[in-house]
Order: structure tokens, then C-alpha cells, then sequence
């Protein structure tokens, strides 16, 4: 099967929905074999017929050695899993702070230490970490937490595309701004007045609409690519100008 990513085997962690199935979607139609990996396995029901369903909870270093010894060769490597703590300091309490750094930080330590060293000895590997606008690039209100840990992504990412620079593995990031996920229809949903915060978050935005998950997997096709292969350590924002 043809395509830009023909021959890649590729693991996407936090594939069951919004920004990581996407990936998931546009990485298959792409020609790659991908192992779609979640914490639940409740969305797997309609995967493309190129991808497999794995249960994983990417913060589980054993599980998560364990499926890198199932698929010894993962060209690829796409860290989604993430949560939104939605809190000032004082809002965010221990319990979500620990919570924000086990999901959102070390997923990210974990696969990459697990899947890294196949990517060296074969020379050749792409690790994709989503991160977020809301880190060091931008501020946003009540989100404390959050930027805290999606700013440690995009430091991670630097620090592994420095160490392994000339071991042929690259190491990216992408900054998504506000995206319409299920994730963000849930924090909707929950807020006193769903329609009027829907109606803010759109207003925040200066092209006026939010993003789609398929705008980010069309990033994410790139850093997986031979096209990116001059790339490392690049954060890349698609933010629709919420951080100008």
C-alpha cells in the first residue's frame, strides 16, 4: 500500500478519541501499520483494518516495556495520552496535581524509554509528543496545572533530540491551541452555562472557530514523514493565532 508513511510501524498512545484517533485515522489512510494504544478499549470498535487495539496505560512502565517487546519495531512513536486540569493553584489540589504529572509527564518518560532503544539500534525513529500552547509558549486562565506539565513536554522533546541527534532518532512536538475534541465537549458540558463557554472558547479564538483533530494528525503525518527529516526538537504551534 502506498502512501507517506508506507512501511512505518506506529504506536499512538491516548487513541480512543479527538486529537489521538485522528492521528490513528490519517496515519492508516497514510499507509502505516499502527497500533492504536488507550487506557480503555471502549472506542476501538470501528479502527481502520491497518490498526491494532492495545490496552495500555502509558504511565505503567512495565506495560508499557511489554508492548515494546510485542512490536520491536515502532518506527514511530505519537505520545496523545493526556489530561486537562482545569484550576488555579489553589483549585488544584494534590490529588490532580499528581494525577496532571502521571499522565501528562511520565507517559511521555515511559514510552519513550521503552520504545528508544529499538529506534537507536535500528538508527532510525520519529517520537512525536503533543504538548499544547498552553505551556511556555502562551497562558491561559485556570489552567495551572496543565501548563506546568505540557511545558515539561516540550522541554523533554528538546532534551531527547539533543542526546540523540546523531543516533538517527528525531524527537518533535506539536502545540495544539483549543481543538474540538470530545475532551473539550466534556468541559463544556460541565460548565454552568454550556452554551455561552462554547460560545467564549470560539470568541478566544482569532480565526474565530476552534480546531479540528485532523488539522493536528496533518502535523503529526509530517513529523512522522521523510519530509521532516531535517526536524528535531522543533515545537511546532497550530494554535489558529491564539499565542500571536
Amino acid at each position: 500500500m502506498g502512501g507517506r508513511l508506507a512501511g512505518n510501524t506506529c504506536l499512538v498512545t491516548g487513541a480512543g478519541q479527538g486529537i489521538g484517533r485522528a492521528i490513528v485515522d490519517r496515519f492508516c489512510a497514510e499507509g502505516a501499520t499502527v497500533i492504536a494504544s488507550d487506557i480503555s478499549d471502549e472506542h476501538f470498535t470501528d479502527l481502520p483494518h491497518d490498526a491494532t487495539a492495545v490496552r495500555l496505560d502509558a504511565s505503567d512502565a512495565k506495560a508499557a516495556r511489554a508492548v515494546a517487546a510485542r512490536y520491536p519495531r515502532i518506527d514511530v512513536l505519537v505520545n496523545c495520552a493526556g489530561y486537562v486540569a482545569v484550576g488555579d493553584i489553589f483549585e488544584c489540589d494534590e490529588a490532580d496535581f499528581a494525577r496532571s504529572l502521571r499522565i501528562n509527564v511520565e507517559s511521555v518518560y515511559v514510552m519513550i524509554k521503552a520504545v528508544l532503544p529499538g529506534m537507536r539500534e535500528r538508527r532510525s525513529g520519529s517520537i512525536i509528543n503533543i504538548a499544547s500552547v498552553v505551556s511556555t509558549t502562551a497562558a491561559a486562565r485556570r489552567r495551572f496545572v496543565y501548563s506546568a506539565t505540557k511545558g515539561a513536554v516540550i522541554a523533554m522533546t528538546r532534551a531527547v533530540a539533543l542526546d540523540f541527534v546523531g543516533e538517527g532518532v528525531r524527537c518533535n512536538s506539536i502545540s495544539p491551541g483549543t481543538v474540538d475534541t470530545p475532551s473539550l465537549g466534556e468541559r463544556i458540558a460541565a460548565a454552568a452555562d454550556p452554551v455561552q463557554m462554547r460560545v467564549d472558547m470560539i470568541a478566544r479564538q482569532p480565526m474565530g472557530r476552534l480546531g479540528t483533530p485532523a488539522e493536528i494528525a496533518a502535523v503529526a503525518t509530517l513529523l512522522a514523514s521523510d519530509e521532516s527529516a531535517f526536524m528535531t526538537g522543533t515545537d511546532i504551534v497550530i494554535d489558529g493565532g491564539f499565542s500571536l
